[in-house]
């Protein structure tokens, strides 16, 4: 089974291949998601991460807190996403 990882605090110059490349040392990510802002197309500074679950949780453990561009990154499991409000 797969497990969603969260990857917060990323430079803004950071690339998919980049965060592929950093997670692929404790194992092999299935997919990789950087969000961007509907609007401007720049980078929000996050994104997401799968791997199976024992690399993921290897992978949290050993990312978490590392610098990567400079910045401390904070990795954990990702939370399921509450569906929003509805606006009338």
């Amino acid at each position: 089974m797969a497990t969603s990882i969260y990857v917060g605090n990323l430079p803004w110059s950071a690339t998919e291949d980049a965060v592929r490349d950093l997670f692929s040392a404790h194992g092999d990510p299935i997919s990789v998601k950087l969000i961007s802002d509907r609007e401007t197309g720049r980078a929000r500074g996050f994104g997401f991460v799968e791997m199976e679950d024992d690399e993921a949780q290897n992978a949290i453990s050993a990312l978490n807190g590392m610098d990567f561009g400079g910045r401390a990154l904070r990795v954990n499991k990702a939370e399921e996403r509450r569906p929003a409000p509805r606006r009338w």
